[in-house]
C-alpha cells in the first residue's frame, strides 16, 4: 500500500498566499503614459501603510526606466494620511536620463491632493571603490520564533494582529515592541531578521520594492527601544520622510538582518537609521527615516 502524502504545510501556504497578495498589491494598473493606479489591502486600517505607498511609487518610477538601470537610492516625504478605502494615483515625472543615471519623481495623489512624493535615481552597473561596515552578531533566524509565535505567546498582544496574514516574515533578535515593560532605556539597537514569507519572482525591481515595503515596518521602533518604551496601543507613530540607498544586490525572499538605531529624538519627532545585511555579511541597503512619535497617557 502506498504511503499517504504528507499534509500540506498550512503556515507555508498562508505565507506564500500573503506574499502573492503583496506582489499583486505592487502590480500597478497603467492608466496612461507614466500614470498608474494602485489599491490597498482589505485590512482594518485608518490610513495607508507608508511602506505600501513607497513601494508602489517605486514600482511606478521603475516602469519608466530601462531595465539595465537599477535603483540605487530613493528619497520620499509623507505629506498626508492616505485613505485605504480608495485608489491611489501615481504620476511619474521623467526628470532626466543621462549616460549613467536616470532620475524620476513620483507624486501619489488622492482626491486631487498629493499624499506622498518620491524621488528615485537609477544607475547602470559600474565598477568602483568597495568597502562596507561589518554585520553585527546575531543568532540565526531559523532559531528564533516567528512573529506569530511570539505574539500569540504574549497575553498583552491584540487578537487582530495575532491572526492577520503577514507577507513579511519578521524574527525579533531583541525585545519586540510590546515586550519592553520595565526593560529601561538602552543604546537603542534593535535587530530583526526579515524576508518575504514565500517565493518571489526574479524581477530585481520587485525585490527592491518589497524591501522598501518591509523597511518601514519596524524602523521607528528603535526610538522606543532607546527610551525603553513598550508599544501597547499607547504610542502613535507616523512616518514623515524615508530615504534608502541600495548598495548591493539581494533577494527579498532570503534572510536579511535589519539593524536599527535612533540617534536623536526631539520636538515630537525621532530619527532612526537602519542597515540590511545578507546572511553572508554583505551590506545591501542603508535606511534613514524621521517619524512623528506621540506617547498617550
Amino acid at each position: 500500500m502506498a504511503e499517504a502524502p504528507d499534509p500540506p504545510d498550512a503556515p507555508a501556504l498562508a505565507g506564500q498566499a500573503a506574499v502573492d497578495g503583496l506582489v499583486d498589491l505592487l502590480d500597478l494598473e497603467r492608466i496612461e503614459v507614466d500614470i498608474y493606479r494602485g489599491g490597498s489591502p482589505q485590512v482594518r486600517s485608518q490610513r495607508v501603510f507608508g511602506g505600501q505607498v513607497a513601494g508602489q511609487a517605486l514600482v511606478a518610477a521603475g516602469r519608466s526606466v530601462e531595465p539595465d538601470r537599477l535603483v540605487h537610492s530613493l528619497h520620499s516625504y509623507f505629506i498626508r494620511a492616505g485613505d485605504p478605502t480608495m485608489p491611489i494615483v501615481y504620476e511619474v515625472d521623467r526628470v532626466r536620463d543621462g549616460r549613467s543615471f536616470s532620475v524620476r519623481r513620483v507624486t501619489a495623489v488622492q482626491r486631487g491632493k498629493a499624499i506622498f512624493t518620491l524621488s528615485a535615481s537609477f544607475q547602470l552597473a559600474q565598477d568602483g571603490l568597495d568597502h562596507q561596515s561589518d554585520m553585527p552578531a546575531a543568532p540565526e533566524p531559523t532559531t528564533l520564533p516567528t512573529f506569530t509565535e511570539r505574539y500569540r505567546a504574549d497575553p498583552r498582544a491584540e487578537h487582530y494582529w495575532r491572526d492577520r496574514p503577514r507577507p513579511i516574515d519578521v524574527r525579533y533578535v531583541d525585545a519586540a515592541p510590546w515586550e519592553r515593560d520595565g526593560v529601561g532605556p538602552n543604546d537603542g539597537v534593535s535587530r530583526v531578521w526579515m524576508r518575504a514569507d514565500g517565493k518571489l519572482p526574479d524581477d530585481p525591481l520587485l525585490h527592491v520594492c518589497v524591501l522598501t515595503f518591509a523597511s518601514d515596518m519596524t524602523l521607528l521602533d528603535a526610538a522606543l527601544a532607546r527610551q525603553g518604551l513598550a508599544n501597547q496601543g499607547t504610542v502613535m507613530m507616523a512616518s514623515l520622510d524615508h530615504a534608502m540607498w541600495f548598495e548591493r544586490t539581494f533577494r527579498a525572499d532570503e534572510w536579511l538582518l535589519y539593524t536599527m538605531k535612533s540617534p536623536s529624538a526631539s520636538g515630537g519627532r525621532a530619527l532612526a537609521t537602519g542597515r540590511f545585511h545578507r546572511q553572508d555579511g554583505t551590506l545591501v541597503c542603508s535606511v534613514v527615516q524621521e517619524g512623528l512619535i506621540r506617547v498617550r497617557g
